[in-house]
């Protein structure tokens, strides 16, 4: 039996409403919704119907968390359509519209502390939350962020690694040039020529409550008797060819250490022109530094320095450099060589005699050590970092008109300890050491030795110490050795850049740091989020701790 036209055109219809049907179904690839797919109901389904017990479920659970942390692995979108695929091969719609952006809410966002979710406390695919500045994982139908949006109405979330922008729960890419902003704050960028004009810039930046601020002189947060990492930190952002290396991440992008990347994170926030606020938080770098030093250095408990900063530089060197004996930027910066001559009573010596050996007192070279009756020396020659200065004791009687008078030493006496001549007395082992430095670094750091420890408690030594703070002349007062090259100069003078200071008792005192701005050569003290101009001369009237000077060139 023959269709009519009219039956015919109703088959025609049905056809095409089936082919309609077909091409918006979810489950075709040509055309995938647009908002983040999610057959996790399905799965889970599967999961409670089934008698695998918990270890099905756990299974499940895991795939699950899988999924969701690794939402954010987008590939670009090769054709240019608008949309990109993620690689559950779910399509992503970018859009540069979204009604959701005034409610960015940059006056809470605070990127300095570490990247976790605060519900899983999880690290994995972290997104900041910009309306309430919260970290949140994932950004799936079973994420916490998704969760966030649904039930705090919150919608704008930037994902901390890739530094893309989502709007959820739509999941559409926000492309928008007004959060570049973020983008800069979160991981602040520094071209060569930028960097170049650092210490020319004069121009202060204004945070967002209006406060101004000057790049480089931004107080650092003391979270927990932290002051002795500040200091350190402040004093280093002084040292130029330092500073300049970790503000440009491919310098160091070969290196795996945590700890080489949150310093060089901290460099760039801390020199940052465009930061929503004029302080900075070391919270991240502190977490480094409680894992590289297996909690040598941690938060709560104060510590010294000079301990801090050998160890912090010596860690610097050794995760830095691609072999045993390739340099780095610190050996660059901060390395000078000494010769030390070290006489010891030798046992090996009177023990031969007793059994009447053929030594007998005779002076033996070997390996430039000498024996001369019973007393061993030895010349070698070590590299160094960093300097350190004994301080004469005060007296221990006073009379009533001394308790008043502070004891007071030139910086050039206790240099003395360099002149190749002038020994020092060693207890354990029992030697006698004279030292003379044959190398100059280009930064010279000096350390004043203020604490000394017995069984019973901790003294520290209240002399003050009288230096220059400008065109410090090392030759006069220590032999140098002659340049190797035959046009070039010796350079042994030197200006003072930064002077860590200790105020208080030696266990309940803290610590500040006069440091100076090139741009403008003026001196400031900060002593943690406290950052104040002040005068040179008062650089030199304080309990000098730890000093770091710059060679003139």
């Amino acid at each position: 039996m023959r269709r009519s036209r009219k039956d015919g055109d109703s088959v025609d219809e049905e056809r095409d409403s089936r082919r309609r049907r077909i091409v918006d179904s979810p489950s075709s690839p040509a055309e995938e919704p647009l908002v983040p797919y999610n057959d996790d109901e399905d799965d889970e389904r599967r999961v409670l119907d089934h008698s695998g017990g918990a270890e099905e479920v756990g299974r499940r659970v895991e795939t699950e968390e899988e999924d969701d942390n690794d939402d954010d692995d987008d590939y670009d979108d090769p054709y240019g359509r608008g949309s990109i695929l993620d690689k559950s091969n779910r399509q992503v719609e970018v859009r540069r519209d979204c009604p959701y952006l005034d409610t960015v809410n940059r006056q809470v966002l605070d990127f300095d502390f570490e990247r976790f979710c605060s519900v899983s406390l999880s690290n994995l695919n972290v997104y900041a939350c910009l309306v309430c500045g919260k970290y949140y994982q994932g950004r799936g139908k079973k994420s916490h962020a998704y969760t966030h949006s649904l039930e705090a109405g919150h919608h704008v979330y930037i994902n901390l690694r890739t530094e893309k922008v989502y709007c959820l729960p739509d999941g559409y890419e926000i492309n928008d040039p007004s959060l570049d902003d973020i983008r800069y704050v979160l991981n602040p960028r520094f071209s060569r020529e930028q960097v170049e004009q650092l210490d020319k810039n004069k121009q202060w930046s204004r945070a967002l409550d209006g406060s101004d601020y000057l790049p480089g002189m931004v107080g650092l947060n003391n979270i927990q008797k932290t002051d002795f990492v500040n200091v350190t930190i402040q004093s280093l952002m002084r040292v130029t060819p330092l500073r300049n290396f970790f503000l440009i991440p491919e310098n160091y992008q070969h290196c795996r250490s945590q700890l080489v990347h949150r310093f060089g994170e901290l460099t760039r926030k801390i020199w940052h022109a465009r930061n929503f606020k004029g302080q900075v938080s070391p919270h991240e770098f502190l977490q480094a530094v409680m894992k590289a030093s297996k909690k040598r250095f941690r938060i709560g408990v104060q510590s010294e320095p000079v301990e801090f900063m050998s160890w912090l530089l010596n860690t610097l060197h050794a995760d830095l450099r691609t072999s045993k004996k390739s340099s780095s930027i610190i050996h660059k910066c901060f390395q000078g060589e000494l010769e030390v001559v070290k006489e010891m009573q030798n046992k090996t010596i009177s023990e031969k005699k007793e059994g009447g050996g053929e030594h007998n007192g005779a002076l033996k070279i070997m390996d430039g050590a000498t024996e001369n009756n019973n007393i061993g020396t030895g010349t070698y020659r070590m590299p160094f970092l960093m300097l350190g200065l004994d301080l004469p004791e005060p007296p221990l009687f006073k009379d009533v008109m001394e308790k008043n008078i502070i004891p007071q030493v030139p910086l050039f006496n206790i240099l003395k300890k360099f002149d190749g001549e002038t020994v020092t007395t060693t207890v354990r082992p029992p030697a006698r050491m004279r030292y003379r430095v044959t190398r100059l670094p280009q930064y010279l750091i000096v350390h004043m030795r203020r604490f000394t420890k017995n069984n019973f408690f901790r003294e520290k030594n209240p002399t003050l110490v009288n230096f220059p703070v400008k065109n410090l002349e090392l030759k006069d007062y220590i032999p140098l050795p002659a340049p190797t090259k035959e046009n070039e100069k010796l350079r042994s003078k030197y200006d003072l850049i930064a002077n860590i200071v200790h105020d208080g008792k030696p266990d309940e005192g803290f610590y500040r740091v006069f440091v100076q701005r090139k741009s403008e050569e003026l001196w400031y003290e900060m002593q943690d989020l406290h950052v104040s101009e002040t005068l040179p001369q008062m650089v030199a009237l304080s309990e000098a701790y730890m000093q770091i000077y710059e060679q003139q060139q």
